[in-house]
């Protein structure tokens, strides 16, 4: 039943609303929501070609409803404090691959989009350092400055990924709320699992998580979260 509402809600579930639904407790409907998302994991199975968007975000560490005694000092931006770092690639018109990160330095992002992205492909950034290292033999690689104001240059733009991440933030705040960096990820492969399946039916959504529901997934599985 857990499985039905997953696949009937597009922007998700609380534990909250869940436990109403099914009449469990809202701790066990967590560990099934939990336990579904392991359902949601990305693997390395996907390719991205063509034109492909890349960009980071931050994920957490709102703080403007806090007391300013609570308040975290220097959390603006791409401060990692209180948020954590996350990078997302989307084939326009294709899937998203999007993955939790520790940094977003050149030597964590570039290794992940040459495990992504096919060669050969155009890969569209904005102007982070951290993209510089894009191959050349690789990889077409073309920039627009946000810090100039600049948006959107002919074919040459992010807004796809960075409307992904609108839709991600949507669902954490209105939806879950708040989330701990050590269950991110799992969130995370749930939005890209709706939409990569934006196009599906919620009765095939609901077959294919039913199919791959075939197998154990026990309490420590869950707790042990990376």
């Amino acid at each position: 039943m857990a499985m039905y509402l997953i696949s009937t809600h597009k922007k998700g579930i609380s534990s909250h609303q869940l436990a109403r639904d099914i009449e469990v407790t809202q701790k066990t409907a967590w560990f099934i929501l939990q336990k579904i998302r392991t359902l949601f994991s990305q693997d390395d199975s996907t390719a991205l070609v063509g034109d492909v968007e890349c960009d980071e975000a931050y994920i957490g560490g709102r703080e403007q409803n806090k007391h300013e005694w609570k308040k975290t000092k220097g959390t603006q931006g791409r401060s990692t404090k209180t948020k954590t770092p996350v990078f997302g690639m989307v084939q326009r018109g294709g899937k998203v691959v999007v993955v939790k990160c520790e940094k977003t330095d050149g030597a964590t992002l570039l290794p992940i989009i040459e495990q992504f992205i096919a060669e050969g492909s155009t890969i569209h950034t904005d102007e982070l350092n951290s993209y510089n290292g894009i191959k050349a033999d690789k990889y077409t690689h073309k920039v627009v400055n946000h810090g100039r104001k600049e948006y959107v240059k002919g074919g040459d733009f992010t807004n796809t990924i960075e409307g992904f991440w609108a839709t991600l933030k949507r669902m954490i705040e209105g939806v879950y709320h708040s989330i701990t960096s050590k269950y991110l990820q799992r969130y995370i492969d749930e939005a890209v699992y709706r939409y990569n399946t934006r196009k599906t039916s919620g009765s095939e959504c609901f077959k294919q998580m039913f199919t791959k529901s075939i197998g154990v997934v026990d309490y420590e599985i869950i707790k042990n979260a990376a």
